[in-house]
């Protein structure tokens, strides 16, 4: 343990699959690696009538799975799950209701330093930040509040709800959390670009010829369904996760790596995203729904929800002008796979004659988030034989060959920040504001049009034909990388 300030987690919503499966999990990791203040405790919030055993035990099964990821002995396991509960208190409260919000405040007394974790559904975020407002629970300067995307639905949402928080809290309070920035292999897209001398100089539109961020997913919807479809892909994963990731390949270099130089660099580029017409959004962007969606659980049976994304995006500045950006999301692919590609132009001339120059492709440098980490640089060299035949080949670097030992998750990275006051890796309000401005077009118009032919691709497959359409048109095709890095050898799994 360290000597941080005596400090409360106060979690809404702690029956909830996010407190189960990320929160706790990562909290309980930080404690193993004693990175938790000295005095910590975590007060689990809920209307589910739970006793603290009963409380407790709903955790313990993930932990015991973590506990085995560390090669702890049962007995150790034990132990320090019998410690880390001590840190545990559960409370049963209505969210809704103002005088709960008294017991609450009895609750705080004893703490110089409260975190207010809202894990809850969107639309309880609004009505609990005004609660804890008008009991003074946020009188304390050194109380900080953390929401889960999706920040509000489109832009008047995000405002309203940027209202909500200011009327009671500094923005310096406020942690908006995005689990991708806390992701290893995005934080090492900084380290690739700025602490490289090869990368950067190539960097830019008169090297690069598109770029391509592909997060697909195997599984549909499951148990989210009353969620999902009030939310749909672009607003679910797009103008968060997908944003940041363009944002990080597309920003300037900041001098330094702290909270507001970051965090201004990356709205440069939001601002630099030219709109896209109201006229033409068809053009720039294209939503499919896979077959069985509408028998899901709690879904519509007549929905419209979209469950795949794809838009083409320009970032209109010096070193981007001209350069497409492709981005694309959706349930029920092939296979779970994020990735980022950026292909690099063809050669001017084609030396090689005859069969060679059909086989020669452009280089590409891949950066892959999962499910194996790593990045890889592709590019051409001579099959071996009596004709001059051109072969793309890998330069492969696997996380888990060069860092065996288990990393932080995402949620632990940014749990250790929030305790520390470090807002670096988190969403300012001008962000959510630059972002939601570039797809509430495209929110707009999808709302008015009613797509005719939902739900239009299989399970399986990489989404609706448009979406091909989409790339097609500029004379590209989406890259399939991990379909042909699995032909070569992909990373092996720890």
């Amino acid at each position: 343990m360290n000597d941080l300030m005596p400090t409360i987690l106060v979690i809404f919503g702690a029956g909830g699959d996010l407190t189960k499966h990320k929160i706790i999990p990562a909290l309980y990791d930080l404690f193993l690696d004693q990175k938790l203040p000295q005095d910590f405790s975590i007060l689990g919030l809920d209307h589910q009538g739970w006793t603290q055993e009963e409380f407790n035990n709903h955790f313990k099964e993930n932990i015991n799975d973590f506990s085995r990821q560390r090669k702890m002995n049962e007995k150790k396991t034990e132990e320090s799950w019998r410690t880390f509960s001590i840190f545990l208190k559960y409370l049963n409260l209505d969210f809704l209701k103002p005088e709960s919000y008294a017991l609450l405040h009895e609750e705080l007394k004893r703490s110089p330093k409260y975190i207010f974790y809202l894990a809850t559904a969107p639309f309880l975020v609004k009505n609990i930040i005004n609660c804890l407002g008008e009991a003074k629970l946020f009188s304390n300067k050194e109380s900080r509040v953390v929401i889960e995307k999706p920040f509000g639905k489109d832009l008047k949402s995000s405002n309203e709800l940027n209202e909500t928080l200011t009327r009671f809290l500094d923005e310096s309070q406020i942690y908006r959390i995005d689990h991708y920035l806390g992701k290893e292999t995005v934080q090492n897209i900084l380290a690739l670009r700025f602490g490289n001398s090869l990368f950067e100089p190539l960097w830019n539109r008169n090297y690069i010829d598109n770029v391509q961020i592909t997060v697909a997913e195997e599984i549909g919807v499951e148990s989210r369904g009353n969620y999902y479809d009030k939310s749909g892909a672009l607003r679910d994963m797009v103008e968060n996760h997908l944003f940041q990731l363009l944002c990080l390949i597309a920003m300037e270099p900041p001098v330094d790596f702290i909270k507001n130089e970051f965090q201004n660099k990356m709205i440069d580029v939001l601002h630099s995203i030219r709109p896209i017409p109201k006229d033409q959004v068809s053009n720039f962007a294209v939503r499919g729904q896979y077959i069985g969606y509408r028998e899901e659980v709690r879904v519509d049976p007549n929905s419209k929800t979209e469950t795949f994304a794809a838009l083409k995006l320009y970032v209109d500045n010096w070193r981007w002008q001209d350069i497409p950006f492709y981005l694309r999301v959706g349930k029920k692919m092939p296979k779970q796979v994020a990735e980022i590609s950026l292909q690099f132009r063809s050669v001017p001339h084609q030396t090689f004659p005859g069969k060679t120059c059909e086989m020669s492709m452009p280089n590409n440098l891949i950066i892959r988030i999962q499910p194996e980490e790593s990045i890889i640089l592709r590019f051409q060299v001579k099959r071996p034989g009596t004709h001059f035949e051109l072969h793309p080949v890998d330069m492969r670097f696997c996380y888990n060959e060069y860092f065996p030992e288990k990393f932080p998750s995402a949620y632990e990275t940014l749990l250790l920040d929030i305790i520390n006051g470090d807002g670096t890796l988190f969403v300012r309000s001008d962000r959510e504001t630059a972002a939601w401005s570039i797809i509430t077009p495209v929110l707009d118009d999808w709302e008015k049009n009613i797509p005719s032919d939902f739900s239009n691709y299989s399970e399986g497959s990489w989404g609706p034909i448009a979406s091909d359409e989409l790339i097609e048109r500029d004379g590209r095709k989406w890259l399939l990388t991990s379909s042909s890095m699995e032909d070569h050898g992909a990373c092996p799994l720890p």
